[in-house]
């Protein structure tokens, strides 16, 4: 089991070598949530996330005879860009094993700080297997990107800088993958001020730890499915179950919509680029998750390294989360004119087009009518519901898509 001591050696190491991250205060979440919401910024920590701390304060504790035959790890991105950064500082070669479906800036990023990648398999789980079998034929050290003491002691220095910077903080809401991030601040946290609830956020496409608890034991999932891929994993760790076990004192889940929306929220409302597990914790709290009022709140921004395109389809589908887009078809006599009708409609609610589709040739459609596909840009959902009711009292038959 990790200790207090552990991670403030942990401090001592890393000291110089990584970034204090700020911890805002966010006026927007705090007025949709009822508590003070304070962001801690580890996007902007060096790689781009928090795993630099573990991933560098493991590579510190290499013996000299382990640093010549180098390093090996998987990950998901953001240990491998700790990992293969880590390696550099230290003159020592770096390979990395990466799902085969990693976020291509996750992948280039990596590649850009010294390490050689591997792409194998569809999730952490199976990149994971490949590393050891690569660790077994090469000799290299293989760091695990969460079950490792000096891993968890790594990240567990964000629990003391969150003291340090809000001593009042009465909770800290922490994405949850394998378990390693949760499992660092919540030993820093408890066995400094044992009264803080530490609250872990799992996507519901991927509750391994979640099961696990519920299990008693640690469980593997079948499968994943999330868009924050950095807490994609299908099993988490030993030493971080019990971690988890000891110290954490609820587990939430969130879905994709309201991860998308989170990543939204930030990037317009707090100018923050969070990734799908970083924006996990402040999208517990915007629906009201945490089962907190008036509580002083950190959360956990543990990454933002989302690749461009991934961040546009997220933009899109917060958007539609939100109300801001509606996509909608409907069947209108094929005439002149009728096309224009309804723009000259969906004009007079101020509302703004931004794609159309006309067809007239499916086999559903009658003769004599077009299918008409809109895509919209709305102020919000009731302004989007107002919208579909002006078309339907005209006659028209909306079909939400």
């Amino acid at each position: 089991m990790v200790t207090l001591a552990d991670i403030k050696a942990a401090r001592e190491r890393l000291a110089g070598a990584i970034h204090k991250t700020e911890l805002t205060y966010s006026r927007t979440f705090s007025e949709l949530s009822g508590n003070e919401i304070y962001l801690k910024n580890e996007n902007l920590q060096k790689t781009g996330s928090f795993k630099i701390r573990g991933a560098l304060n493991r590579i510190a504790t290499l013996t000299e005879e382990e640093k010549r035959h180098g390093v090996i790890a998987s990950s998901a991105g953001n240990h491998a860009q700790g990992v293969a950064l880590g390696a550099t500082l230290y003159g020592i070669p770096a390979t990395v094993v990466m799902p085969a479906g990693a976020p291509l800036a996750k992948v280039m990023a990596t590649r850009g700080y010294g390490a050689e990648v591997v792409l194998h398999g569809d999730a952490y789980d199976d990149a994971y297997i490949k590393a050891v079998q690569i660790q077994q034929a090469t000799g290299a050290t293989f760091l695990h990107p969460f079950n490792d003491p000096m891993v968890i002691a790594g990240q567990g220095t964000i629990g003391l800088e969150l003291l340090e910077d809000l001593p009042e903080l009465d909770a800290v809401v922490v994405p949850i993958g394998g378990g390693g991030l949760i499992a660092g601040i919540a030993t820093a946290l408890k066995e400094l001020r044992p009264e803080i609830k530490v609250i872990g956020v799992e996507a519901a496409g991927a509750p391994s730890m979640l099961a696990s608890q519920r299990a008693e034991q640690v469980t593997a999932l079948n499968s994943v499915s999330t868009i924050a891929d950095g807490i994609a994993v299908k099993r988490p760790g030993e030493l971080t179950f019990a971690a988890v076990q000891r110290y954490v004192d609820d587990i939430v889940t969130v879905e994709e919509d309201e991860i998308a929306n989170a990543i939204l929220m930030l990037l317009e409302r707090a100018k923050v680029i969070a990734e799908g597990a970083g924006a996990a914790p402040v999208a517990a709290i915007l629906q009201h998750k945490l089962g907190l009022q008036g509580k002083k709140v950190a959360a956990v921004v543990s990454g933002g390294n989302i690749d461009v395109n991934i961040l546009a389809r997220v933009i899109d589908r917060g958007l539609v989360k939100a109300g801001r887009m509606v996509q909608f078809r409907l069947l209108i006599p094929d005439q002149p004119g009728q096309l224009q009708r309804i723009l000259e409609t969906i004009a007079g609610t101020q509302s703004n087009v931004v794609s159309v589709y006309h067809n007239r040739t499916k086999q559903h459609v009658a003769v004599g009518f077009a299918e008409v596909e809109f895509v919209l840009e709305t102020q919000d959902k009731s302004h989007a519901d107002t919208l579909i009711s002006i078309l339907a009292a005209k006659g028209y038959e909306v079909e939400l898509v």
